[in-house]
């Protein structure tokens, strides 16, 4: 029986969860979806990650007005893939903030990864119609943007590449809470089909710096201590290395993408196995690692043909 293509199969609702982790500052979870986050200060509110519709979207409003009716201002996306940002207008913020790569990511490949997510994740883009198109940034920064949300400092950085080449973390000093978008994966696969990955490790080391007290990951629950935070950072590089030194290994020996997707199977599933997304993400992960191994460094655009074609191929 064929394996069922990426996530259509996964239809099941998600429990949703909405943490404190300090003053100001909110995880919106759900069950290894993608996250959001909130930082609320005495004059804004700042969201961090759109969710894929705007019917989505409507429900981290929700929880945010729980706890504040204080203007959503910001709205921060940490990277560009299309179940991050296409809810953006429910918002209704004064400002979205993108990295420069970010926005060039949008520029580049917005309309082939939105057909292609949409293919892969039917659930997470329920209300679809609802979107009114791709999400363009009013602020691009180069390297980091210190902001204050009234007596709540909060600082947007480009710490460095790794889930894409774009990636940008929010750093709330005062609270040492980190929202660290899809650099960091908690119980969850890390989906590294247009990653820098022999880049990832390291800048996950300066988020592992930074010693944060707790964390939004991209996926998985919000962690509220800081040896969470570490084993979040420590798990995320460990997969990401695992994939790419196999990955050159096998090019190396000059194995085929099938031959080298089969090894990674048997090596990781083991270990990484009881995931979260596992078996949607490795053929895309490793075929982007295959790629990378091979001098490909700028990733390949996604599209819904091509992730077809790829699926049929590695698990045939």
């Amino acid at each position: 029986m064929a394996k069922e293509f990426a996530s259509k199969a996964d239809l099941g609702e998600k429990k949703i969860s909405f943490v404190k982790l300090g003053e100001g500052c909110y995880g919106y979870t759900a069950e290894g979806d993608p996250n959001s986050g909130v930082i609320i200060g005495d004059d804004y509110v700042m969201v961090i990650e759109a969710q894929a519709t705007p019917k989505m979207a409507k429900d981290v409003i929700k929880k945010i007005r729980t706890v504040t009716d204080k203007p959503i201002k910001y709205l921060v996306l940490t990277h560009y893939h299309a179940v991050r940002v296409l809810g953006a207008s429910e918002y209704n913020a004064e400002e979205i903030i993108m990295s420069r790569k970010t926005n060039e990511m949008v520029e580049e490949r917005g309309k082939q990864d939105w057909d292609s997510e949409f293919e892969r994740f039917p659930r997470l883009f329920r209300g679809h119609e609802s979107i009114p198109g791709l999400t363009h940034p009013t602020i691009v920064f180069e390297d980091k943007l210190t902001l204050d949300l009234g007596n709540k400092k909060v600082e947007i950085i480009h710490a460095g590449e790794g889930h894409t080449r774009g990636d940008s973390v929010i750093w709330v000093p005062d609270e040492k809470v980190l929202f660290a978008g899809d650099l960091v994966e908690y119980g969850a696969t890390p989906y590294c089909g247009d990653a820098q990955l022999k880049n990832w490790p390291i800048t996950l080391q300066r988020l592992s710096d930074m010693k944060p007290k707790a964390m939004v990951p991209g996926r998985g629950e919000a962690l509220t201590n800081p040896v969470e935070c570490q084993e979040a950072i420590l798990m995320t590089s460990d997969y990401v290395t695992m994939l790419y030194q196999q990955a050159l290994l096998s090019v190396t020996r000059g194995e085929s993408l099938k031959k080298c997707y089969n090894a990674l199977m048997k090596s990781m599933t083991p270990r990484f196995g009881d995931w979260v997304i596992f078996e949607h993400c490795m053929p895309f992960n490793v075929t982007r690692a295959y790629d990378e191994a091979s001098g490909i460094s700028h990733p390949r655009i996604w599209t819904d043909k091509r992730d077809i074609e790829m699926w049929n191929e590695l698990n045939s």
